[in-house]
């Protein structure tokens, strides 16, 4: 287990994960640097905001893409940097399947770029942000990291399995450090609008009405955003040659308990409108965390209950100061 002041470049560093982790990294005493490209996949003022949030830190947040392979390189050898914390990757279902394109260019390119530029410089260790979508069509449940993904549901799946096989061969020919982390449904304050739980609750808030695909008839293992970083950061202190870990609340829940639990949080009904299963999407995910348990002492703390009541204190409090300056 690592316990020394660390160098960390974090991918991704206005995204939502990315920004809770550049916090807790630097109150505990590391150096951090952060890469964003501040996309329009969703509202770039709320990246704006994240980065403004993190310039308060002392936190450099440099504006480029992890595809610029000189830029990548200079960052590394400028800053001395020992960890890359790679969390930067076009996420979401539902665009995949209308742009696969950004799919190949950020999370296949773009990782390839991070994979060279820890190779060139001075084998730093890396730590990347993988997924629960790569158990795709995999019925067993919960997932274990021994469970076979060959079987990914959709393009963004594909892109974060074959993240997973480019870091194996890297680490194998070029002796690299490498940590995947299959990250389960994560949600909480300074979340990214296009997940269930802040879409929800924003419609909700509105009286808009909410899509609920399948009829409701979908599970997920929502994972609040503080447990996440407590596993990364163990991840990042474990110092592993190649691990894959679960990073999940070891519970799987119905979406419509999600929603129910947002009406009561914001004391008003989701008026729902059920639709048919949309394509690329699976019916249940459910983490194992036996290994990460194991390895990196990680155990959820916060319930699904508890979590929503923290985002939608969050989220309304956000949502005030937003319109205040419209």
């Amino acid at each position: 287990m690592e316990t020394s002041m660390k160098r960390i470049f974090v991918t991704g560093a206005a995204g939502f994960i990315g920004f809770h982790l550049c916090r807790a990294l630097v109150k505990r005493g590391d150096f951090v640097i952060g890469l964003d490209n501040f996309n329009h996949y969703y509202d770039p003022l709320l990246k704006e905001q994240r980065a403004a949030q993190l310039a308060h830190c002392g936190i450099e947040i440099i504006r480029g893409d992890i595809c610029n392979q000189p830029l990548m390189d200079s960052i590394l050898s400028k800053n001395q940097i020992s960890h890359v914390a790679h969390l930067a990757a076009q996420a979401g279902v539902r665009h995949c399947i209308q742009h696969p394109e950004d799919y190949a260019a950020s999370n296949l390119q773009g990782f390839f770029s991070v994979l060279e530029a820890c190779r060139r410089y001075n084998k730093a260790k890396l730590i990347f942000a993988s997924s629960s979508s790569v158990y795709g069509l995999n019925r067993k449940v919960p997932f274990s990291e021994n469970d076979k993904t060959d079987q990914p549901a959709n393009f963004y799946a594909a892109t974060k399995k074959s993240n997973e096989l480019m870091a194996f061969s890297y680490h194998q020919i070029y002796g690299l450090p490498i940590t995947g982390l299959r990250y389960f449904t994560v949600y909480g304050p300074w979340g990214r609008p296009d997940m269930a739980c802040y879409r929800f609750a924003d419609k909700i808030a509105k009286g808009q009405p909410i899509e609920v695909f399948n009829h409701g008839q979908m599970k997920r293992d929502f994972t609040y955003i503080d447990d996440i970083i407590e596993g990364t950061l163990a991840a990042i202190d474990l110092g592993a040659s190649y691990e894959i870990f679960n990073l999940g609340n070891h519970r799987s829940v119905e979406l419509l308990h999600l929603i129910e639990l947002l009406e009561q949080a914001l004391q008003k009904n989701a008026v729902v409108q059920f639709l048919p299963m949309q394509p690329g999407e699976v019916l249940e995910t459910f983490a194992d965390i036996e290994k990460s348990s194991r390895l990196l002492h990680f155990h959820p703390k916060i319930t699904l209950e508890e979590g929503v009541k923290k985002f939608i204190a969050w989220h309304q409090t956000y949502e005030q100061a937003r319109q205040s300056t419209l």
